[in-house]
């Protein structure tokens, strides 16, 4: 049987879902548990709900009502995105592959505002170890993160590069890191250029040489997994077509992380039109000559 993995149990993941069970695929959705609508206090703006009702409740029952039809539920963080023979998303837990992949886990809503970043992208900034790792064999690279997602990726790095530094900006370290990674608490104030990464300035002044900035700060949210696999994404928006499909085939994204109204209704709309669309063409033998 054909599966498809989705990230994110709000309303666009969880909309997705069901159209994927109800047609016949088998479908886990991975969560790392509530998210920005059960924080929303109360809503009254929403078709069939005469409210108020609490985000957390609304989150509760799309839940239940996705369980009752078959959807597995897996509470764990995704912290990578490969493609061998087929899509896999990489998390705490272990592997899962599928044969499509819906990203729907919100907007990144705080890119990190560190002048030069967005301007190296591709020149010595990364989102993915995993793809870029190579290049920075017998270099020295800098991770910005304090969590699992920049363990997963510093465990890509320390087998090839020289030296590896993470720097938490000043964020609390919540995961364990290897002795042979240098800490830096500092801000940081800047990616240093101006064609090639060439190092990063620190709080103080101080300038730490390094050749590449790998970006793992958070979690890997939508956006930061969709750049793993090199699919298009503007600013912190994924760039999909009207099938909800991203530029890689089978990976699709709907909600929040795809920019524009910030809804549970355009968000339920776009889960349903990703569901459905991946469902139809893995019904039509996938999209990899499956």
């Amino acid at each position: 049987m054909a599966n498809v993995v989705i990230i994110g149990a709000g309303p666009a993941g969880v909309s997705a879902a069901l159209y994927t069970a109800r047609a016949g695929v088998d479908t886990t959705v991975l969560t790392k548990g509530p998210g920005a609508l059960a924080r929303a206090e109360g809503i009254e703006n929403y078709y069939g709900v005469p409210g108020p009702v609490s985000g957390a409740e609304l989150e509760r029952r799309g839940i239940e009502g996705a369980e009752a039809v078959g959807v597995k539920f897996v509470h764990t963080e995704a912290v990578g995105l490969t493609f061998t023979d087929k899509l896999t998303v990489e998390t705490l837990a272990g592997d899962f592959p599928a044969d499509a992949v819906i990203l729907a886990t919100g907007a990144s809503r705080a890119a990190p505002p560190v002048p030069g970043l967005a301007a190296l992208e591709g020149r010595g900034v990364s989102y993915c170890a995993t793809c870029d790792a190579f290049f920075y064999r017998g270099k020295d690279v800098a991770v910005l993160g304090s969590g699992e997602y920049a363990l997963h990726e510093i465990a890509a790095l320390l087998p090839l590069a020289k030296s590896v530094t993470l720097l938490t900006g000043g964020a609390e370290l919540t995961a364990s890191f290897p002795p042979e990674v240098a800490v830096r608490t500092q801000t940081v104030e800047a990616i240093l250029g101006p064609d090639k990464v060439s190092g990063v300035q620190l709080a103080g002044g101080e300038v730490l040489p390094v050749d590449g900035v790998f970006v793992a700060m958070g979690v890997a949210g939508s956006t930061a997994l969709a750049r793993k696999m090199g699919a298009q994404v503007e600013g912190n928006k994924i760039v999909v077509d009207d099938k909800m499909m991203t530029t890689i085939p089978g990976l699709f994204a709907a909600g929040d992380c795809t920019g524009g109204l910030l809804q549970v209704a355009k968000a339920v709309y776009e889960g349903a039109v990703a569901g459905n669309e991946a469902a139809k063409a893995l019904r039509k033998g996938g999209f990899y000559g499956a």
